[in-house]
């Protein structure tokens, strides 16, 4: 049995997303830019697309900047906001400890040029607190950064909270929404969101294309100069096949959202219940307030990298954390924010699900687990020294 459960890290290509990407590199080749009729009609069609995009968020269509993903746009919101700050005299900027490395690296880069930053605690269950937030928040504050769902234990933050609250302070609210377009209901101007970023591969779309909205007023800095595409903003031939076949996939996951997510709920939490019969183990994030494709745990007594090769051996694709760091051997900043000590950390694994698993892919899945998780602690000398009583359980 093959069962690809790493759809954090990437999806498949919806064949309606493969087909608007075969047609378009076919049949409308033009550089929007040209001003002859093939041209024109590209145009026409990029147009088309930014229009579809930004009414799914209820965003303007001149809101809409494409990018080749998701890594891009947070950084060109981030250095954007940050610049329009600078002019205000205001450089401070807030944001959480577990954000995906795309944000954490590049607000390193910006303390690096005089800015300070807070990264607010996620707490236990993955979720960052209002209070904290509005305490944190200061005179020369000029962004507030939040991810919407984290990519490695899926939970969910209080988006429409966080908008609410900056709007109110006169503060840049900029969300990383990689891991919910496509999965959650987003509306920008309801949840008060100025800066949005978003990833095709996250949602069946095609890798290297994504968007950045960002509301009417947002002076946006240029990452890449060389050309007036998208407003002057991005400078390059627009993707247009990318571009089509990305509102293809957005479309196609917003229209069966709600079936969708109901069936991975369904089969998330018997995976949780299933795996929480593994002794020693903890669930990761809230058990509730999640993706709902989403499964975090963390197995005392193992080293996560060989529980990923041997469940790969019995055909499962998963993964123990967020794919850009992947080959690192340090745990994961997510799960060292939550609280989980370095040694538990190690022995992590994610299962993100998609649309098509089945309940016999989960009773092979959990088997799997329990097996292979097994066979690991038999020879662990880790494992050995809890069970001795030479060292104490933390997951109890």
């Amino acid at each position: 049995m093959q069962i690809y459960a790493d759809n954090a890290a990437t999806t498949r290509m919806s064949a309606a997303a493969i087909e608007s990407m075969i047609q378009t590199t076919q049949n409308t080749y033009g550089n929007p830019s040209s001003l002859y009729t093939i041209g024109q009609v590209a145009k026409e069609e990029l147009e088309e697309a930014r229009a579809e995009i930004a009414a799914i968020i209820n965003a303007e269509p001149r809101e809409i900047i494409f990018t080749s993903g998701g890594s891009e746009a947070d950084n060109q919101a981030l250095l954007s906001a940050a610049m329009i700050g600078k002019k205000k005299g205001k450089k401070h900027i807030i944001s959480s400890m577990f954000e995906h490395h795309a944000i954490l690296h590049t607000l390193n880069k910006l303390e690096k040029n005089g800015f300070t930053v807070t990264l607010l605690p996620v707490h236990e269950n993955g979720i960052i607190r209002i209070d904290e937030l509005a305490d944190a928040i200061r005179e020369d504050t000029c962004l507030v950064t939040i991810m919407t769902a984290n990519n490695e234990i899926g939970t969910i933050q209080p988006i429409a909270e966080i908008g609410k609250l900056c709007r109110e302070k006169g503060v840049i609210f900029h969300t990383d929404a990689v891991q919910a377009v496509g999965h959650l209901p987003i509306d920008v101007k309801a949840q008060n969101i100025d800066m949005l970023s978003a990833s095709a591969h996250k949602f069946h779309g095609p890798k290297g294309v994504g968007f950045l909205y960002a509301k009417k007023g947002i002076v946006l800095s240029s990452l890449i100069e060389g050309g007036a595409q998208e407003r002057g903003k991005r400078a390059g031939t627009e993707n247009l096949p990318g571009i089509v076949s990305m509102t293809t996939a957005l479309k196609e996951a917003v229209d069966k959202m709600d079936s969708a997510n109901a069936h991975k709920t369904k089969i998330r939490d018997y995976l949780i219940k299933g795996l929480s019969q593994i002794p020693h183990s903890a669930l990761n994030g809230d058990a509730k307030n999640r993706l709902s494709g989403n499964i975090n745990f963390s197995f005392e007594g193992i080293e996560g990298e060989s529980l990923l090769i041997l469940l790969d051996q019995r055909g499962i694709s998963a993964s123990s954390g967020s794919a850009c760091t992947s080959g690192a051997l340090d745990p994961s900043h997510v799960l060292l924010a939550i609280g989980r000590i370095h040694d538990v950390a190690h022995g992590s694994l994610r299962l993100s699900i998609g649309d098509e698993i089945t309940m016999e892919e989960a009773d092979y899945i959990i088997e799997a687990v329990k097996e292979v998780v097994a066979y690991l602690r038999s020879f662990s000398p880790v494992w050995r020294d809890l069970m001795s009583g030479k060292k104490e359980f933390i997951l109890k």
